[in-house]
């Protein structure tokens, strides 16, 4: 079992920066996958970005070059850093971590909300 917290979300204007963190709890961190994903008010989840065992990211085009992913393994925390942020943005953010051997083990955090707004 692991548990995953997410926290750093809030209220932020056009262009401006947050750091999401993710915490988790239980065992085995440094061998799930870690990612980030979002769902907005009417639309569906989607990925944000993620990061594998081995440090490999990848990004949703959409944040391409405004946000970076990244983990801490002796600190079992996921980070996702997000610059040059937009109001389309906005939606709320989860961690999550999954099994790479087996997909169907996965965890998911409560979730914490960024908007982007002036």
């Amino acid at each position: 079992q692991m548990q995953l917290v997410e926290s750093g979300g809030g209220r932020v204007q056009p262009g401006g920066s947050l750091r999401l963190s993710c915490a988790a709890s239980g065992s085995g961190f440094g061998s799930y996958s870690m990612g980030w994903h979002r769902q907005a008010p009417g639309k569906q989840r989607e990925l944000v970005a993620a990061i594998t065992l081995g440090d490999s990211t990848i990004y949703a085009d959409s944040v391409k070059g405004r946000f970076t992913i990244s983990r801490d393994n002796a600190g079992n925390t996921v980070y996702l850093q997000m610059n040059s942020l937009k109001p389309e943005d906005t939606a709320v953010y989860y961690c999550n971590a999954r099994f790479p051997y087996d997909s169907r083990v996965q965890f998911w955090g409560q979730g914490t909300q960024v908007t982007v707004s002036s």
